[in-house]
């Protein structure tokens, strides 16, 4: 896709790697709409030049406001991309981690169907443009104190693969990001060295972008073996190492090691 003549809403881009994506379209000559829930987060980004709309992707009224206005001030926008996402850690053991869950899945999934949703015809009248989902190596290779935000990432993966094929032929292209860990602030790489940095992630998903065709899943380097743990025979494995982390809940212990 060409990267330096798009029209595009980023829903969920007032931080971390949504924004980082929307400052380098903006520099590569691209008109972006930076969508949040944040009044203050939104005001500091007009203030940087980006065109702002509040959004909250579990409201569908926020929604429908929210296409609206992008739709009057942008009729040709051509690209969307649903970057709106929560990560919470969750129990399985203590029935309480059911308004986790449904938080989870409410922004997650839900808010993705609802702005690819309100935004799908405007897309289908133009005759292209493209839709980029956003799932993530958990999707593929789950991440067990966080089991609902990996179920709705594999939902995400499935409606995009569903949605791709129902939209061929309407000049509409659905690419699905699949981003690893990255490190949106230096406390996130101080906790996880292993994450990737984020100026180096954004650089390289700009490139796979740029790719002709557009890839229907643009998988970097660092989230390969997540994304190909299954048939590379090491899933069982990797899951495994992955349990430890369940350390990290309140009174759990990491389960022990396979011998």
């Amino acid at each position: 896709m060409d990267i330096s003549d798009r029209t595009i809403l980023i829903a969920g881009s007032t931080s971390g790697i949504g924004l980082e994506l929307a400052r380098r379209f903006r520099a590569a000559g691209s008109t972006v709409v930076v969508g949040g829930r944040r009044a203050d987060l939104l005001a500091e980004l007009a203030a940087e030049g980006f065109a702002t709309v509040p959004l909250d992707v579990t409201d569908q009224a926020s929604v429908d406001r929210a296409r609206d206005t992008v739709l009057a001030d942008h009729p040709g926008l051509d690209t969307v991309m649903t970057m709106s996402g929560v990560m919470l850690l969750e129990d399985l053991r203590d029935p309480a981690h059911f308004d986790a869950a449904q938080r989870t899945v409410d922004t997650n999934l839900l808010g993705t169907i609802r702005v690819i949703d309100a935004f799908t015809p405007h897309l289908i009248a133009r005759g292209a443009g493209t839709i980029i989902t956003v799932t993530s190596g958990i999707a593929f290779l789950p991440f067990p104190p966080m089991p609902t935000y990996a179920a709705t990432k594999a939902g995400v993966h499935a409606y995009s693969e569903a949605l791709r094929a129902q939209l061929l032929g309407t000049g509409v292209e659905v690419a699905e990001l699949v981003p690893p860990a990255v490190a949106t602030t230096p406390e996130q790489a101080r906790l996880n060295p292993r994450a990737l940095d984020l100026g180096d992630y954004a650089t390289e998903v700009m490139d796979l972008l740029q790719a002709d065709p557009t890839p229907h899943e643009v998988l970097v380097k660092g989230v390969l073996m997540h994304r190909h743990a299954e048939r590379d025979g090491t899933y069982d494995e990797l899951v495994a190492q992955r349990s430890q982390a369940l350390a990290m809940l309140p009174g759990r212990q990491a389960p022990p090691s396979a011998s």
